[in-house]
């Protein structure tokens, strides 16, 4: 048997009252429906037929609220140059073009949704319940830690030291190298001290290039070098924990987004380059939405206060120094003693720090091996062949 569609229903809910004489109110006890539906029935019957018992569009007539054809292309255009924003971004760059009226967030959000550039299902949703965590001041504390994946041209790829103020979110390190070694890093945040002056606390993970506490036998490293000499607290993370430096995985994540690091840089060069360009766009103005939309640049330079100086290195020179040049299989020798610092420093020179029981071997800035003196009294040679300061 063929079910009826509801025009047909109604139609015999109809005809109940008008050809069999029932009252509407046990028609509407028998469909299980108001007298007012029933009514309504009767009035659309009379006016178009059974035509008109079909059922009807909800969709309003007008849309008041909704933006204009002009004002949506604008959004989706601005989405299109930067598809990395939302529509609190969006919204923010509108204002900044004057466009009045401007639309709501939940407007451009519909508007990116119909055309199918973000996935509804897909939205996240703070826990209400989270809380941010973050300095007093600027310069209290720097956020530090190494990323990768900057590709270079011959298939190479680059790493880079990053750095943010934790107050401010102003990134105080953007520095590429072509490998992560100790030396390169330690470059890098010394040219940060310099720019920017000296934090009360720095935060880094547990690698290696930062801290050798975890070593057998503990080791001062250079990293720690640094930071004693200039009475920065360094602290570290918990073993994996990545959200204690969640504002500088943040910032790693918005580094990946927004400079867009799939892209292959002819040289290193060419790439810090680019590099310095976007962190310069990053703090002075690009807004940020945990600072309420301001740069970190104003929120940086807000205070008033004096940042301490980088103090110098002091000079490897005097009665306890002697310089050797690593030999090719990596040795280093002093007062007969033989050390292994390591085949790739082959050739460099190599300044020791002699005392009565420890030998420290430099390269650069780089600390390599503190090891017990197995030998006693004064070396005599100072200077191996090739490495007597000039």
């Amino acid at each position: 048997m063929r079910e009826l569609s509801v025009a047909e229903q109604r139609y015999q809910a109809v005809l109940a009252v008008v050809r069999d004489g029932r009252t509407v109110t046990e028609v509407a006890a028998e469909w299980r429906v108001s007298r007012q539906t029933v009514h309504t029935w009767l009035g659309r019957y009379e006016a178009g037929g059974l035509e008109e018992l079909a059922d009807r569009s909800h969709r309003p007539a007008s849309y008041p609220h909704q933006m204009s054809a002009e004002l949506e292309a604008m959004v989706l255009e601005l989405r299109r140059w930067k598809p990395y924003w939302g529509p609190r971004s969006l919204v923010l760059e509108l204002a900044r073009r004057q466009v009045a009226p401007v639309p709501s967030e939940s407007a451009v959000y519909r508007c990116l949704a119909r055309s199918g550039l973000i996935d509804p299902s897909r939205r996240h949703r703070r826990l209400q319940s989270w809380k941010r965590w973050e300095r007093g001041q600027p310069m209290e504390l720097w956020q530090m830690d190494v990323v990768g994946g900057f590709l270079l041209a011959g298939g190479t790829t680059a790493k880079a030291l990053t750095g943010v103020d934790d107050h401010s979110r102003f990134c105080v390190s953007a520095r590429l190298m072509p490998r992560e070694r100790t030396q390169l890093v330690c470059d890098g945040f010394s040219a940060a001290l310099r720019s920017y002056g000296v934090p009360e606390q720095v935060l880094t993970d547990n690698g290696k290039v930062f801290t050798g506490r975890y070593a057998q036998p503990p080791v001062e490293v250079l990293f720690d070098r640094i930071c004693r000499e200039n009475g920065v607290e360094h602290l570290l993370t918990r073993p994996r924990t990545p959200t204690t430096t969640g504002k500088i995985e943040r910032f790693h994540r918005t580094l990946r987004v927004e400079f867009d690091t799939r892209q292959v840089f002819r040289s290193l060069q060419v790439a810090q380059e680019a590099l310095d360009e976007w962190v310069a766009y990053y703090n002075t103005a690009r807004p940020h939405q945990s600072l309420a939309d301001a740069t970190p640049a104003s929120r940086f330079q807000a205070t008033g206060e004096v940042t301490r100086a980088l103090r110098p290195s002091p000079e490897r020179t005097g009665d306890h120094w002697v310089t050797r040049r690593v030999a090719s299989n990596g040795v280093v020798t002093v007062g007969y003693q033989q050390i292994s610092v390591g085949k790739h420093y082959g050739g460099s020179p190599c300044n020791v720090l002699v005392s009565a029981d420890l030998l420290q071997f430099w390269v650069g800035n780089e600390l390599l091996k503190t090891v017990a003196r197995t030998t006693r009294g004064e070396i005599r040679k100072k200077n191996a062949s090739g490495t007597a300061p000039r």
